[in-house]
């Protein structure tokens, strides 16, 4: 793959395309409107791979001053991604804003695919070898929310969705899902539900295989962008056919849902998260009527509310009498990075900081981004759907060794870690819920948005500031994860 064509990083004065100066710079200008200070301190960040945490923790804090600080800071955020990525191609480099008039290289044919499978009638959830539904459906949720892994607003939209199994197949809409093959995002559930659904991703035929197969066994239709047969001739590349991609999706059929699932490596990730932002822009523009989707990951900065904080500072106090003993000669021979308590007690809301320093600063911007427009399009009376999701065991996770083993041992500080197809149907089912309500309720500033429904997985509410129980988690799973 040639990473000098597409939406690119800009050049500096030595030629080097720098993900780090691009991602303090797009903090400082997100932070200048609202914290001058914070914008400052992010300017002058040295080491911005391993001091990013702080800068990204602050664009949340600063928001909480007021609604329009928080919108404010996301429309400056998107502004500095716009104003410093690139388009490149044959005639040189233009800013990335030109991809939202630029005419279509190509005109993707549609293919159809239809399934052979009957649509789920009733709401069903996959978890630890079996499906979950009815009465074992609410005992589950009710588990979940008594402990703490999800809020009740995610329990009872969950069981509004089970109440109402017709919505499943979302008659009248497509959904777009942009990473059509991404473990964690819709595709196979609404199949099975017999929705219409535009697969969009990269034109790998074995990436299409796969895709093409879960579409045949279910209930649904699959819209597929394509340059000749399938599976050889399907699929897009977004880092590199914005026009394309968005001039095919305004012209289907259906009120319009745009799901962003998409994902890559390192600085890539950035690539094609700004791509998907310029053409939700190009498809809105187009199709005004267009609903958004996203998936917020569960490791990043969250504030959350007050009665999150009392349930973690109850932990706290309840914990083991081992922990009791180990916590403090832990804490003092870490100088006070490990076992921290997550929040100061009646914080209302909280913080919580859940970065994974080893997901670096370009996993947090592409997310980041993606929180943003969110929050800037359903000011703008979009109709949103952005749930956060619960940390799950997905091969991006697995391949990674520290966070696989962190992930392994997590359940020991309180945290659940889902199974792929338990995460995929449970936030499937959120979007659904989303879609029949216009978004959810609306609520007076961002971050309740942001927190509405959210399936953290028990980090919002455990004893432990996450990151001070990482490395031990780490530890205690190490010997699991290699299994």
């Amino acid at each position: 793959m040639d990473d000098d064509s597409g939406v690119v990083f800009p050049a500096g004065p030595d030629d080097r395309r720098s993900t780090a100066a691009v991602g303090r710079a797009v903090v400082a200008d997100a932070l200048r409107p609202v914290d001058p200070v914070g914008a400052r301190a992010a300017e002058q960040e040295t080491n911005w791979r391993a001091g990013y945490l702080v800068h990204f923790r602050r664009l949340v804090e600063a928001g909480l001053v007021s609604a329009d600080a928080a919108l404010r800071i996301a429309g400056a955020g998107l502004d500095a991604v716009h104003a410093r990525l690139r388009v490149a191609g044959e005639d040189g480099e233009q800013p990335l804003p030109a991809l939202l008039t630029a005419p279509a290289a190509r005109v993707p044919a549609t293919r159809e695919v239809t399934g052979t499978g009957e649509p789920e009638r009733e709401l069903s959830l996959p978890f630890h070898g079996s499906r979950l539904r009815g009465a074992e459906l609410h005992r589950r949720l009710d588990t979940w929310a008594e402990h703490g892994v999800l809020e009740p607003s995610a329990a009872e939209a969950v069981r509004t969705v089970a109440a109402h199994p017709e919505w499943l197949a979302l008659p009248g809409r497509t959904v777009a899902v942009l990473g059509a093959g991404a473990e964690m995002g819709p595709l196979t559930a609404l199949l099975r539900w017999g929705a219409t659904v535009a697969g969009v991703d990269l034109p790998r035929p074995d990436l299409w295989r796969r895709v093409l197969d879960t579409a045949r066994r279910g209930a649904g239709t699959l819209l597929v962008p394509a340059a000749g047969d399938l599976p050889e001739g399907a699929g897009a590349d977004l880092v590199r056919e914005v026009p394309a991609v968005a001039d095919w999706l305004a012209g289907l059929p259906g009120e319009l849902v745009l799901g962003d699932y998409v994902y890559a490596d390192g600085a890539l990730n950035v690539r094609v998260s700004a791509a998907v932002d310029a053409l939700t822009l190009r498809l809105q523009a187009a199709r005004p009527e267009t609903a958004l989707a996203f998936l917020a990951t569960p490791t990043d900065v969250f504030a959350v509310p007050g009665d999150a904080v009392a349930q973690s500072v109850r932990n706290y106090a309840d914990r083991s009498r081992f922990g009791k003993l180990v916590g403090r000669p832990l804490r003092t021979l870490s100088a006070g990075r490990l076992l921290q308590r997550a929040y100061v007690p009646g914080a209302d809301p909280g913080i919580s900081d859940d970065l994974v320093a080893q997901q670096g600063p370009n996993y947090a911007l592409a997310k980041r981004l993606q929180r943003w427009r969110a929050a800037v399009a359903r000011q703008a009376g979009t109709t949103v759907s952005m749930n956060v999701a619960p940390p799950t065991r997905t091969r991006s996770v697995v391949k990674n060794r520290a966070l696989a083993a962190a992930y392994a041992g997590a359940h020991r500080f309180g945290v659940e870690v889902f199974e792929p197809s338990t995460s995929n149907v449970l936030m499937a089912a959120l979007l659904v819920h989303d879609l029949h309500t216009g978004g959810g309720p609306r609520h007076d500033h961002p971050w309740q948005d942001e927190a509405h429904a959210a399936v953290h997985g028990g980090l919002w509410r455990a004893a432990y500031a996450p990151r001070s129980a990482l490395g031990l988690a780490a530890v205690l799973g190490l010997g699991a994860a290699r299994g």
